[in-house]
């Protein structure tokens, strides 16, 4: 086969948030204020603190413990999902919101092979972001956190099992797939998987807000690239020059 036949066969998943667009700048802070304050009444209405302590306490442990808040809520506090999720990005103009690098559009015409959106960011949201940066028409599939199920159960990044379902459902073979994202944990579960693992950095230093919604690991602070990620790159425009490394 040659490189030309095997870079077709690539498939790309992409993140979305702090990958394809930075959203520290102004996203991140608003879903932490409204992720705050929707704790705050449900911790509230089951007659628990709903402090600042509180709230911080719980957003923070529930990611710790389950990988996202989201599971911590509906597992102890009974909440629904699509509302959860629902207030939590609600934005009075989103777009004025987004940022991204330039190009975007033509740097992933450039990438060969099949592209998946893999986002653990709500259906409308992650539609209505990648509908103004364009980016829509170049992914053959959109999976955002309600598609991330496994047996009935939520499963979003970092999850092995989504991954390896989502393979299974498409037809892919793991050597044949590069998860392109932000998080290092993400990228640690599906290089034991055999992927291939991408990291984009560029906006790693700007990612307060997101340790604060999500109490990061220290990991991410640090910018030395762990031995389960192949490529590490500061933006997507650099993947290009990194794909004999990939396939």
């Amino acid at each position: 086969m040659t490189m030309r036949q095997k870079a077709k066969r690539l498939t790309w998943l992409f993140d979305l948030d702090n990958t394809l667009h930075d959203a520290s700048h102004a996203i991140f802070p608003a879903i932490h204020q409204n992720m705050n304050v929707y704790i705050a009444k449900v911790l509230q209405s089951c007659g628990l603190p709903c402090d600042t302590a509180a709230v911080d306490e719980a957003r923070i442990g529930y990611w710790q413990r389950y990988g996202a808040t989201l599971l911590g809520m509906v597992h102890h506090h009974q909440v629904k999902a699509d509302d959860f999720l629902r207030e939590a990005h609600r934005f009075d103009n989103l777009h004025d919101m987004i940022r991204a690098e330039r190009n975007l559009v033509r740097i992933l015409h450039k990438l060969p092979g099949r592209k998946i959106l893999l986002t653990n960011a709500p259906r409308i949201y992650s539609h209505d972001v990648m509908r103004h940066l364009g980016l829509h028409r170049h992914f053959a599939r959109h999976v955002p956190i309600e598609a991330m199920r496994v047996h009935g159960r939520l499963r979003p990044k970092p999850s092995k099992l989504m991954l390896k379902k989502l393979m299974a459902a498409e037809g892919l073979r793991p050597r044949d797939c590069i998860l392109i994202e932000d998080t290092v944990e993400n990228l640690k579960g599906a290089k034991t998987l055999g992927l291939r693992t991408a990291w984009i950095t560029q906006y790693l230093s700007m990612d307060s807000s997101r340790q604060a919604i999500a109490g990061v690991r220290a990991t991410t602070k640090s910018t030395k690239r762990p031995i389960y990620v192949d490529v590490k790159v500061k933006s997507v425009g650099q993947l290009f020059r990194q794909l004999h490394r990939l396939r």
